[in-house]
């Protein structure tokens, strides 16, 4: 009884693709300036239509109409080694892609719309042949967001934007059964919405920010598992409802000008993790309550951004995000995540008065994380993330 117990334990942590899944997989990282940045002074920069994510509010402060693509790809080396016996996974992250596009629209001086395509939401594990493969053998999470605002600006000083956010999800779960390979996905449209405040202090100085509540996907995956690489071969129906949710944030941002070359950017954001600390798994008919594992986490960074030429502008910066977990030692298989730090570095090219293009590199160390009370149980030691970006922007 006690080994089957575990073995419920460790299914159930594996398929159970709730916010500890999508918790690290929500991202700063849209291929924008701001990831050379490491994300400093995102609600507070407003220097391209990327503001569209990071602040609404910044709009004012762009003149005529204003189009910025972004492209990125994600490396993640996240190593998963077993503690007991069998063939582990090795590394379930790899390259993941991803895109952004934010066009802005002049009504007059003091009123702006903008529309947004990003995704700063999703991952692959690819877990491949292992001996938990039955359970798990990839799983992929692809969100798309399309958010449109309006932005106005009153008084001199004081700016106000925000808009609905309209994300489509799809999510993938493929495992190994007896009878060969089976996949299982599902789809479903989730609302949020952004607001964003923006002060300017002085020509020098201004401070954003930026209220984003909380996402809600439902995907409805139905499975039946045989654990027949386990001792006893112990088979569970696994009715499973996942929802996969993003907590509502909050991210306060400045940006001074020291002088004309050197300009300085922080932030100070946090998010509500801990409302999702007891989600519900039903588990062979019955429903299990999850650990009471999850906190709310904050964020800290700052940057210098240094206009080395007219046509040239370098970004650097570094950040810190806390984990969302309580205890490294009793985390999610799904999830590799804890304490991370970020260090980015960038550069921006005037090419023309009305074109501009630029390119980003970050790198992200996570704190390492036990899965503990599973047959599968390991640990991620020291994950990394690697991202190279690629923006243009342009001034119609």
């Amino acid at each position: 009884m006690q080994k089957n117990l575990s073995q419920i334990v460790c299914a159930m942590s594996l398929l159970c693709v709730t916010q500890t899944f999508a918790s690290g997989l929500y991202l700063y990282e849209v291929g924008t300036e701001d990831v050379g940045l490491a994300g400093a002074g995102q609600a507070a920069r407003a220097q391209d239509a990327g503001t569209i994510v990071s602040n609404p509010a910044g709009l004012t402060r762009l003149q005529g109409d204003n189009l910025t693509l972004g492209g990125q790809a994600l490396y993640g080396d996240a190593h998963y080694n077993l503690e007991g016996e069998g063939k582990g996974p090795g590394n379930v992250i790899g390259w993941f892609p991803g895109a952004s596009s934010f066009l802005s629209h002049s009504v007059n001086d003091d009123i702006k719309v903008g529309l947004g395509m990003y995704g700063n939401y999703g991952l692959g594990l690819h877990f491949n042949d292992w001996v938990g493969s039955q359970l798990i053998n990839d799983t992929t999470l692809i969100a798309l967001t399309f958010q449109p605002v309006i932005a106005w600006k009153i008084g001199d000083k004081w700016s106000i934007g925000g808009g609905p956010g309209i994300n489509y999800g799809l999510f993938s779960l493929k495992r190994n059964t007896a009878d060969g390979e089976e996949k299982t996905d599902d789809h479903d449209w989730a609302l949020n919405g952004k607001l964003g405040l923006l002060f300017e202090l002085s020509e020098a100085t201004r401070f954003g920010l930026t209220y984003t509540s909380k996402t809600k996907y439902d995907f409805d995956v139905k499975t039946d598992i045989t654990l027949n690489r386990l001792p006893g071969s112990p088979t569970y129906s696994l009715p499973l409802s996942a929802a996969v949710q993003t907590p509502q944030q909050l991210m306060f941002s400045a940006f001074h000008n020291l002088n004309s070359q050197w300009a300085l950017l922080a932030d100070l954001g946090w998010q509500d993790w801990s409302a999702y600390s007891g989600s519900e798994t039903s588990v062979a008919g019955q429903s299990l309550q999850s650990k009471d594992r999850l906190k709310d986490t904050w964020h800290t960074a700052l940057g210098v951004q240094f206009q080395a030429t007219p046509e040239w502008r370098l970004n650097s910066g570094i950040a810190y995000d806390s984990s969302f977990y309580k205890n490294q030692n009793d985390t999610s298989i799904t999830m590799p995540s804890g304490d991370a730090w970020r260090w980015g570095v960038g550069a921006q090219y005037q090419l023309t008065k009305q074109s501009s293009v630029g390119g980003a590199f970050e790198y992200m160390k996570m704190e390492s994380s036990t899965v503990s009370d599973s047959a599968l149980g390991g640990t991620y030691d020291n994950p990394n993330l690697y991202f190279i970006t690629a923006n243009y922007s342009y001034l119609f």
